[in-house]
């Protein structure tokens, strides 16, 4: 897969403050990349950077090959941008502020702006000053998702939707993401990377501190046992790679080293195994590894 945005070692300082260390990772063609992290760790700031907002004090940043700060209106062409809290013109309707942003892009598919209009279920009648929180954040998703562009940055995208509308958000990256399109997908809500991405990149204190699938990562932290047996299962608790041991209802749950799994297994099957339930660590999991402290 080519690349689509390619980021190394950048660097960006607010005065005294350093807001990014030498961040670093990929987006390639047909890839969502769900990029996590606390408030004030880094995500926007790289976003705004990526976005030609801001320039990087050290680096590099490229989107198709092109420098984002010397080639951001080329970049923009071909890219569609959702920030995490829309602002809107009160007087317009939010269908004419769709348009508009449609026509700003270069035109847009209208036959999908009326599908995704009902899907979103928006009012596009009504004034924007009338709009909740949700509904201004369904005109930016909206409007970005109806014009052509190769790559979409995503900042908080379903900030302020109900579930329902964020299963809606889901069903429509799945599309694009099948039509090869790159998604940098910033978000608070795990459950949404993790059902969405191929690839995370957690960001702490301005620094890249994990990158990789999910399945990578997970080899990083501990599975959750959940064991019941035959035999005297308190010895479990000393078999190498069991942490957490406890006893409860007749049943031992305790955590385990990944790589410890069949050394487990072989203990637990001379104990006579009657259950044995292994549940992979979550994206929450691998997150709170590194901001529990």
């Amino acid at each position: 897969m080519s690349e689509m945005i390619r980021i190394e070692g950048l660097k960006k300082n607010f005065g005294k403050f350093t807001a990014l260390h030498d961040v670093t990772f990929t987006v390639k063609a047909g890839e969502v990349v769900g990029f996590i992290g606390p408030n004030g760790a880094g995500k926007s700031t790289t976003i705004r950077t990526l976005l030609g907002i801001i320039k990087g004090d050290g680096g590099s940043a490229k989107i198709f090959d092109l420098d984002v700060w010397k080639d951001s209106l080329e970049i923009h062409k071909r890219i569609s941008y959702v920030p995490g809290d829309v602002a809107l013109w009160g007087g317009f309707t939010g269908g004419e502020i769709i348009d508009l942003f449609m026509k700003l892009h270069g035109g847009g598919d209208q036959a999908k702006r009326d599908q995704l209009i009902k899907r979103f279920e928006l009012d596009p009648k009504k004034k924007a000053k009338t709009y909740s929180k949700g509904n201004r954040q369904k005109v930016g998703l909206i409007a970005a998702l109806s014009v052509e562009a190769d790559l979409y940055i995503l900042d908080e995208p379903t900030s302020g939707l109900d579930p329902l509308m964020e299963a809606v958000f889901q069903e429509e990256i799945a599309k694009i993401k099948k039509e090869g399109k790159a998604i940098l997908l910033s978000s608070h809500i795990l459950s949404e990377v993790e059902r969405l991405a191929d690839k995370v990149v957690i960001i702490r204190q301005g620094k890249i501190v994990e990158t990789g699938t999910l399945e990578e990562l997970r080899h990083l932290t501990r599975s959750s046992i959940t064991l019941t047996t035959e035999g005297d299962v308190a010895v479990m608790e000393n078999v190498k790679g069991v942490h957490d041991f406890s006893i409860k209802d007749g049943k031992a749950v305790f955590y385990a080293d990944n790589e410890s799994i069949n050394e487990i297994l072989l203990e637990a099957t001379k104990l006579g195994v009657k259950k044995f339930e292994s549940v992979p660590p979550t994206l929450e999991d691998l997150f709170m590894r590194h901001y529990e402290a």
